[in-house]
């Protein structure tokens, strides 16, 4: 089942150690009624056979691993991170967990797990990790995932882009609240599973059976208990630990331009999207408007570390600007319609991750980025959920603003639609204390992002094709290759981190598969150190063994079988019950392949064009990558105390040579 891990999160894959809430707010609960209304074709992006709800109920639970194989896991991967005195120290504080506070921890978290069969083991602290974290979110937290271009060049102008895409993801809000939205879905034999025949049997199958009935086919159902916080919801910062709020009965677009806010509603009274005209018309408006950019832009607050934000939002509501904050936090989602024009792909990612600080809400769930000559992404708040959802999201959206746009190039905007009235801007009263807090977050959101460096790198000599044809896992290949060029650029090897998706079970979040290992160590160092003392045969063998090794890595995750998750949870129990920490958490290499260097992602659909974010300590790299048929992209992010340019430099000359072998030809 290493298929779940191309569900893997484009996230922020270090980082996504911290996260937390009570059980995922997921979907049990919720009500997601069958619609029978019979609205105009343009209010739905498709209708479902099957309701988009209909395997959560019977989705499987998320596996504890048995603790014996979470040590044994934990020290296959400490192995090729220490030297044999500091593994000496660490196998035996591994070796005492099971038998010590370690074991009672283990026992306590099954019968906690026993207790609470609605939902996972990692889910509430996950959520409590993420909420809990102060770090600003941008850069720390938010990652983006950048849009391929509309194949017809003239849909790609910012305004026939931003109002199709809006009504796309409004039509894709109604679709899934009217559990008309086909449900997330991976087929092994879509031949079998992913027919009219097949979905008008699973339909009748009770809710409580259904994955079992999907299973018999080979259809893994996937779990969408976050698809709900996707609109009219809200990351608030509180004290300690922020909320998440979500108010479904929002029917206002948030817009930012220049620094300024506006709202206008895109559903109707009755629920039904507004006019695609008169949208186009309202967003004309905006983009029209011809008020200079604010002195003091409120959007940047929202990138300061969450303590200083709490400070200066209950500072805003004491003001008189509640009302005003409530519009932005109960809004569908955020707009972002950028002046600046993209000159190259780096351009893109810095505007996408992170802009200027002023043009963004980064608590809402995510927002769409437009720039002025039609670039388009998605940045996304990351405690809400991970990767998966928005993908779904982004990738419906895409076909549907290329299939069935709303409006054309050359389309009139309603000459009736009163864009002066239905638009509204966003008014704050801000008092000296509040204008000095604005100032004081963009001085230091400009001073954080000055440092990041981002870079691309394509390697266009093969990709997912050629290597599947060789036998050897395409991603296993990219992995090696971040080894091999981390170790001829500084002479070590990395803690390293690739976030691999676990929704094919109940409040699934990710767990972590652990590239570096003893297999891409010996490797790595016949590559770069001595490749003349080496057989093409004998390093092609090599490659076997690290493709092998990885792809059990993959489906040992993908399966809940990995041991940072569990290792994890067992830390946030003591610490919630106030216990001492047991040995194996106050060793320094258990804080050392946390911290992780190497942070990787990767992803490929045919919506997206590249995602990345920044890396999640500052000696690390943020690695986003995807192996395409016939090419391999990475998009790299390093703070000063790395060079990125030099890392893909190093990385490119990696992938020379495995695919030299791969040829059966000698490195040259």
């Amino acid at each position: 089942m290493s298929f779940l891990h191309r569900l893997v999160s484009a996230s922020r894959p270090g980082s996504l150690l911290h996260l937390r809430s009570a059980a995922a707010p997921g979907l049990h609960g919720r009500s997601y009624s069958r619609s029978t209304d019979s609205s105009s074709p343009e209010e739905y992006l498709h209708r479902s056979v099957v309701p988009s709800m209909h395997y959560q109920k019977s989705l499987p639970r998320l596996p504890i691993p048995k603790l014996e194989d979470t040590i044994r896991r934990y020290l296959a991967a400490q192995r090729p991170l220490l030297d044999d005195d500091q593994f000496r120290t660490t196998e035996k504080l591994a070796e005492d967990f099971p038998s010590g506070a370690g074991g009672r921890l283990h026992e306590e978290l099954l019968a906690q797990d026993k207790n609470n069969k609605h939902t996972s083991y990692i889910s509430a602290p996950w959520f409590d990790m993420y909420l809990s974290a102060r770090d600003s979110v941008v850069l720390n937290y938010n990652p983006f995932m950048s849009f391929n271009p509309d194949p017809r060049p003239d849909y790609n102008d910012q305004l026939v882009r931003a109002t199709n895409m809006v009504c796309s993801a409004v039509r894709f809000m109604k679709t899934l609240r009217a559990s008309l939205l086909e449900p997330e879905v991976f087929h092994l034999n879509s031949a079998k599973s992913d027919t009219d025949r097949f979905k008008s049997l699973i339909r009748w199958v009770p809710p409580s059976l259904s994955w079992y009935g999907a299973y018999m086919v080979k259809a893994f159902p996937l779990d969408m208990s976050q698809y709900f916080r996707l609109f009219n919801s809200t990351r608030i910062p509180k004290r300690g630990r922020d909320e998440l709020f979500t108010d479904e009965t929002g029917r206002h677009l948030l817009v930012m331009r220049k620094g300024h806010m506006y709202v206008f509603d895109v559903v109707d009274r009755d629920g039904n999207l507004v006019k695609p005209a008169e949208i186009q018309s309202h967003l004309k408006y905006i983009l029209s408007d011809p008020a200079p950019v604010p002195a003091f832009p409120l959007g940047v607050l929202t990138s300061e570390n969450r303590d200083v934000w709490v400070g200066l939002r209950e500072k805003l509501i004491a003001a008189g600007n509640a009302e005003e904050l409530r519009t932005v936090d109960s809004a569908l989602f955020c707009l972002c319609l950028d002046d600046d024009t993209m000159r190259d792909h780096i351009h893109v990612s810095h505007n996408m991750l992170h802009g200027d600080g002023c043009n963004r809400w980064y608590d809402k769930s995510f927002s769409i980025i437009l720039t002025k000559d039609g670039h388009a992404a998605i940045n996304f708040e990351h405690s809400w959920g991970d990767g998966v959802a928005v993908l779904r999201f982004q990738n419906e959206i895409f076909k549907d603003t290329t299939e069935k746009p709303l409006v054309h190039p050359g389309s009139a905007a309603t000459a009736g639609a009163d864009s002066s009235s239905a638009v509204r801007r966003l008014d704050f009263k801000l008092n000296p204390e509040l204008q000095n807090g604005i100032k004081t977050a963009k001085e230091q959101f400009d001073s954080a992002v000055s440092k990041l460096t981002i870079d691309a790198m394509e390697f266009k000599r093969g990709g997912k094709e050629q290597l599947k044809k060789s036998k050897l896992s395409p991603d296993a290949v990219a992995q090696l290759s971040f080894q091999m060029g981390f170790l001829r650029q500084y002479g070590q090897t990395a803690a390293t981190y690739e976030s691999c998706s676990t929704a094919a079970f109940k409040h699934g979040r990710t767990e972590t598969i652990r590239p570096a290992t003893v297999h891409t160590k010996k490797c790595s160092h016949a590559f770069v150190c001595e490749p003349g003392k080496h057989s093409v045969a004998e390093l092609r063998a090599m490659l076997d063994e690290c493709s092998k090794y990885h792809g059990q890595l993959t489906k040992e995750a993908a399966m809940g079988q990995g041991f940072d998750r569990h290792l994890f949870a067992l830390r946030y129990l003591a610490n919630s019950k106030s216990q001492p920490l047991p040995g194996l958490y106050g060793d320094p290499a258990y804080a050392a392949i946390n911290h992780n260097i190497l942070s990787t992602s990767t992803l490929t659909s045919p919506a997206v064009s590249l995602g990345g974010f920044a890396p999640v300590v500052p000696d690390g790299f943020g690695i986003g990558y995807g192996v395409h048929d016939d090419w391999i992209g990475c998009n790299v992010s390093s703070y000063p105390a790395r060079n990125v340019h030099e890392f893909l430099r190093c990385v490119h000359k990696s992938l020379e040579d495995i695919f030299s072998v791969v040829e059966g030809k000698p490195i040259s």
